[in-house]
């Protein structure tokens, strides 16, 4: 199945009908582009896109199996990365031999991806290229620009594909963030001239499609993290995920405040520490030791950030609940807040924690408890959707990025926003953009891969 010079084709191979995996293609006049390439950690129980129900035994790190296009790899013209959280960048070593294609990323994601393909051994064979928002690549029949939004990382971007048949507007994850504390921001403006050149589809966002509002700003939350640092006589550890920098450089300024030395542990935040440095994104005035310091300290100078904030085992805060960390030690009268929200799926894992740092009279502090707000989405809310299909104005919609429900609310709401028509669908469905709109359900088998024991396995 190969598309002409006369078709335009959305097809997903994960991360439809499911938040995590994503892995999309565009098709035109012979090639394809791939936008993104994630894994996902599985849980027992999880309900996949085709309402399969799996349980335990299934390989900790899945991703999408690409086997459609890795059997066309002479029609992969090149793939995007548009932003480094796991569901959208983390496969990309492990299928990297099954694709060999040029890869496009922006500056802070390739710090990520190269770290990512050295620890495999492949950092010197993938050919990467670092892009700039507002630059236009030609990647095979399509034109591409980079485009500014916000997230909870940084330097998240959205593309405008252009093609002779018509323009693809396709967000990534995304929020309107007035302040996002570090990286760039958006610009309207940049949203308006879409809808004014002519977006034939928009392939968008879904996962908080039912949150009615607009999502909260990073910049909100120093106030209630403030207050809960300063009214701390012990140790502070705060746990959030190690990818968001924003929170951290935030946690930076306020130990500075309150007489703190802020210090990094876990694995996952060193590194995001160490490529926000590298991409010239990290402020001088966030000042962190070396998390070694943190055990002489006394109690009132500690403000640590540890990885763990689902519960995860082998993770910092699993470490210091159980007092094997090796750098320093909770006592009774310190605080442990919990800058996260639990994942679905998560919550007894997070809850055995907390009763675990109870037990030893240890303070807990979770976002749902908190008076001001210390934990932010994001994801686009519904008045941040109808805000972007305002001035995208797109002749159709396509959520992606959600379960069905989510996928649901979105496509009704887009109706009612600008968007002309909306098709929803799922993993394996290709989207036919141009010259008619339409759907050929399950015209491409789709599946998922583990990795297990040093090898690629296919998951029933």
């Amino acid at each position: 199945m190969t598309p002409t010079s006369q078709d335009l084709w959305f097809l997903p191979l994960g991360g439809t009908g499911e938040i995590g995996m994503n892995m999309n293609l565009y098709g035109h006049d012979g090639q394809w582009l791939m936008i993104d390439c994630g894994v996902t950690f599985p849980k027992p129980g999880r309900v996949s896109a085709d309402g399969t129900v799996h349980h335990s035994g299934e390989p900790d790190t899945q991703m999408p199996d690409p086997r459609f296009i890795s059997e066309r790899r002479g029609q992969l013209a090149g793939m995007i990365i548009t932003h480094a959280h796991e569901d959208h960048i983390g496969a990309v070593p492990y299928l990297w031999e099954r694709l060999r294609c040029p890869i496009y990323t922006t500056r802070f994601t390739a710090e990520v991806l190269k770290r990512k393909l050295a620890e495999r051994g492949l950092l010197h064979q993938v050919p990467l290229h670092v892009v700039s928002v507002g630059e236009r690549r030609h990647i095979g029949p399509f034109e591409v620009e980079w485009l500014a939004l916000t997230h909870s990382i940084p330097d998240p971007n959205a593309l405008m594909i252009r093609t002779p048949l018509g323009h693809i507007f396709h967000t990534g994850d995304w929020k309107l963030d007035p302040n996002p504390i570090v990286g760039h921001g958006y610009q309207r403006d940049d949203f308006v001239r879409l809808g004014q050149e002519g977006v034939r589809a928009m392939v968008c966002d879904s996962t908080n499609a039912t949150v009615a509002g607009h999502s909260m700003s990073e910049s909100e939350l120093h106030d209630g993290l403030q207050q809960w640092v300063a009214s701390a006589t012990g140790r502070v550890v705060v746990t959030c995920f190690g990818s968001n920098i924003a929170r951290l450089v935030t946690l930076a300024h306020i130990a500075a405040a309150n007489g703190r030395y802020l210090g990094l542990l876990g694995r996952s935040l060193h590194n995001m520490h160490q490529c926000a440095q590298r991409a010239g994104i990290w402020p001088l005035s966030a000042k962190v030791v070396d998390e070694t310091h943190l055990g002489y300290l006394p109690p009132h100078e500690v403000l640590a950030v540890a990885t763990g904030s689902q519960g995860e085992p082998r993770t910092a805060l699993r470490r210091l609940a159980a007092g094997i960390h090796p750098t320093m030690e909770l006592s009774a009268g310190d605080r442990v807040i919990f800058s996260a929200r639990a994942i679905p799926g998560n919550e007894e894992a997070i809850g055995g924690l907390i009763a675990q740092l109870r037990q030893q009279q240890i303070d807990v502090i979770t976002a749902e408890q908190s008076p001001k707000p210390i934990h932010a989405s994001g994801h686009p809310a519904q008045q941040e959707l109808k805000q972007l299909y305002q001035w995208v104005q797109p002749d159709i919609a396509i959520p992606v990025h959600g379960e069905a429900e989510h996928m649901r609310v979105h496509a009704e709401l887009a109706r009612h926003s600008g968007a002309g028509q909306a098709l929803t669908g799922r993993n394996g469905d290709v989207f036919m953009l141009a010259p008619v709109a339409g759907i050929r359900r399950q015209a491409v088998p789709v599946g998922r891969l583990g990795w297990h024991k040093g090898g690629l396995v296919k998951v029933e």
